[in-house]
């Protein structure tokens, strides 16, 4: 689920190496933690749309690719307007990638909505439009990486898989190995720390994983962990040596004003109230330093999001076939 704050409720993960840990020799190796995540889950778990049967394979796949960078409450009303329009890959993959653009509004990061595009034809082409099951298949689609096929495998087909993410990294760094953070980038030992916390049923593993990424993103948070209601409190490690700070540096937020970011934001904003090429002059008026305008909107055709058309206009991708000066 989403990597900008690790506060938010899934990310596609980019942590030092918690398989370092040896689990079993540590007190929690003979604690069961999935157990009490599951418990805790079950009486606090929040009502999410896509954890509905209903939601299906392609409905948590769509809000995990949502949720990558961007919280919870911006994207449930998304999510309900995307699944309302495109409830099956067919549907989005019938449709245009500008169309795709245009829906995804102001969610952030927009190249997502072409990586569920891109995403929603190769599951047409190559599955019959049916989210695939295994692992290897889903990794192999468009735009989907280690986070993203484990979330679909483990909460959409009740797999027994490792989901970790940054609140996932963050909770096992701290209640099993002592310490603050897990670090910046998920790896291979980071998987097999988790799997090994894991229940051996593929359901109750997928329970797991769920409650482990939900205890990470409301009690364990990065900046203010609430420890005294997390049900790990007689158990967890960091809090058990005093909670020490972190040893590496502090990320910092990202900062949003002035930058390309906003800048490419805006571009895209003028293109998306318009059904066809829009001209250059107009895009002009959104941004009054030139060279940041230049860079912002070569970025977005190096990304695929915007093209160039004739008459020194400009479309979102999909949507310049057919136009005339």
């Amino acid at each position: 689920m989403d990597p900008a704050t690790s506060e938010l409720a899934g990310t596609e993960p980019t942590g030092t190496d918690l398989g370092s840990t040896d689990l079993a020799s540590t007190d929690l190796g003979s604690t069961d933690l999935a157990s009490t995540a599951t418990a805790w889950f079950d009486e606090n778990a929040r009502d999410l749309p896509w954890r509905h049967p209903s939601a299906g394979a392609w409905g948590v796949l769509v809000s995990e690719i949502m949720l990558q960078q961007t919280p919870v409450a911006r994207v449930e009303p998304a999510w309900r307007s995307w699944m309302a329009r495109w409830p099956d890959p067919a549907s989005l993959a019938a449709d245009t990638a500008a169309e795709a653009i245009r829906a995804w509004g102001r969610l952030g990061y927009p190249r997502r909505a072409l990586r569920l595009h891109a995403c929603a034809q190769a599951i047409v082409e190559q599955h019959g439009g049916v989210v695939p099951a295994r692992l290897e298949e889903l990794l192999a689609l468009p735009g989907i990486g280690t986070y993203t096929a484990r979330a679909v495998a483990a909460f959409a087909y009740g797999q027994r898989q490792p989901v970790v993410d940054t609140n996932v990294r963050r909770l096992i760094a701290r209640a099993v190995a002592g310490r603050a953070d897990a670090g910046p980038a998920t790896t291979v030992a980071d998987l097999d720390a988790v799997e090994a916390l894991l229940p051996a049923s593929d359901r109750l593993a997928a329970r797991a994983s769920a409650a482990f990424m939900e205890l990470g993103a409301l009690i364990c948070t990065a900046r203010s962990p609430r420890c005294h209601e997390c049900p790990f409190w007689s158990v967890c490690a960091w809090r058990l040596t005093g909670s020490p700070a972190p040893t590496g540096p502090t990320r910092r937020p990202q900062r949003y004003a002035g930058t390309d970011r906003q800048v490419r934001g805006l571009l895209l904003a003028v293109l998306r109230e318009e059904s066809g090429p829009v001209p250059a002059a107009r895009l002009d008026l959104v941004w009054p330093e030139q060279a940041q305008r230049a860079r912002a909107l070569a970025g977005l055709v190096e990304d695929g999001l915007v093209v160039p058309v004739s008459g020194h206009r400009f479309a979102l991708a999909g949507e310049e076939a057919g136009q005339h000066p």
